[in-house]
């Protein structure tokens, strides 16, 4: 595991990584009891696309914790190694914060496409 920051590759020490892992357990969760929920109601197909939410918080999470990259901290430019989640410091280096926002693109584009593609499948899987 890397334990500094290695500009768009690693900005997130243990503990924000738990904090990731404990959002894409969460997000999980609420997909799967949405799910059962909204067939054990016969809801709408169109309903299940609101899946897409809590499909994006796991992916989201579990893809950030994976790559000991935090998107949010990416865009802002900031980076946290120390053992309290949300205390950061400041990335200086503009071509350090450039490299940053293009892995921070790149992990949103990843989760975005997981999350369209499980709320599609959803309602498919109900039409």
């Amino acid at each position: 595991m890397d334990d500094k920051y290695i500009p768009g590759v690693c900005n997130i020490g243990p503990a924000e990584i738990s904090n990731r892992k404990l959002i894409g357990w969460a997000g999980l969760v609420l997909v799967i009891v949405l799910y059962i929920l909204f067939s054990y109601l016969s809801i709408s197909a169109g309903a299940y696309l609101i899946l897409f939410f809590p499909a994006l918080a796991s992916s989201i999470g579990f893809i950030q914790a994976y790559n000991h990259f935090c998107v949010n901290f990416g865009w802002r430019g900031l980076f946290n190694f120390g053992d309290k989640v949300g205390k950061t410091e400041t990335v200086v280096q503009k071509e350090f914060r450039k490299k940053d926002q293009t892995k921070a693109i790149k992990l949103t584009s990843i989760s975005l496409f997981i999350s369209i593609i499980i709320a599609v499948i959803a309602f498919l899987l109900h039409i």
